[in-house]
């Protein structure tokens, strides 16, 4: 199931992120795609907001931490897989024992490891849209449809 989104702004892009995050349930994984400044980081602190995330202003991009853990209503993992180069540096990371089973995942740039990805996640592709952007979700099963419905209009 897909269903595209224009938002009008960073507003609007918060917005989508904190109906997204209302409906986050432990195992869930989100895959974040989008060129650099495409407002990824941004769907992702509305998505902490909806997921009640106890400490609002810590989350930003984690490009340098690579990986940042929220405390809320369920823990988010904040991933952001860009500057890392081959497979060996993000089984480093040890993701593979958290993505799909403990929180709810929020992968930037996931293209860096597809293998990581369990068959049911939602995909989030943001793109530049006139003044605004375009959001296509792409839910790949019983799980990430929910997040489809949350979005409904």
């Amino acid at each position: 199931m897909i269903r595209e989104l224009h938002l009008a702004d960073e507003a609007a892009t918060l917005a989508l992120g904190q109906r997204l995050g209302a409906v986050a349930q432990a195992g869930d994984v989100i895959a974040l795609h989008g060129t650099l400044g495409a407002g990824k980081t941004c769907l992702a602190r509305g998505f902490a907001a909806g997921a009640d995330v106890i400490d609002l202003r810590s989350v930003n991009s984690p490009t340098f931490a690579l990986w940042n853990i929220h405390p809320g209503r369920v823990v988010m993992h904040h991933v952001d897989l860009y500057r890392l180069g081959d497979a060996d540096e993000i089984m480093a990371l040890g993701l593979e024992e958290v993505v799909g089973l403990e929180g709810v995942c929020l992968i930037e740039w996931p293209s860096r490891a597809p293998d990581i990805l369990p068959e049911d996640t939602l995909h989030v592709t943001l793109t530049a849209d006139g003044d605004g952007r375009r959001a296509r979700l792409e839910a790949h099963g019983e799980r990430s449809v929910r997040y489809l419905e949350a979005v409904a209009p």
